[in-house]
């Protein structure tokens, strides 16, 4: 016997019939904030990255503003964080992330011992 799940709500029901979920642009930016933040590392040179998020026609644009320590590989550290949002966003909401933008915003002069 199958579990009922409530009138209208069943597996056998269509998909547009039972209703839809709808996640705010809010939600997808604080994940991307935290994504960000994961794929700087535990202590980033700088500001916190600024993120925003458009969803359009069921896919996602992010915007991500950095700041990163220089000397270092920018390219490097763009690309880990580009890749750490479009994963983190798209892999826990399930919405297609078209596009992640990286901006460097600002270069935060570091001895180059510790350059990252």
């Amino acid at each position: 016997m199958r579990a009922a799940w409530g009138r209208n709500t069943g597996p056998d029901t269509a998909p547009a019939r039972r209703g839809r979920l709808r996640i705010a642009d809010r939600v997808l930016q604080r994940i991307a904030e935290v994504a960000a933040r994961e794929a700087l590392g535990p202590d980033p040179v700088g500001g916190h990255p600024r993120v925003s998020v458009a969803v359009l026609g069921g896919g996602a644009r992010v915007w991500v503003g950095l700041d990163l320590p220089f000397p270092g590989d920018l390219a490097a550290w763009a690309e880990r964080v580009r890749a750490q949002v479009g994963e983190r966003v798209g892999g826990l909401t399930g919405i297609e992330v078209r596009e992640v933008d990286v901006v460097v915003e600002h270069l935060v002069p570091v001895e180059p011992s510790s350059a990252r």
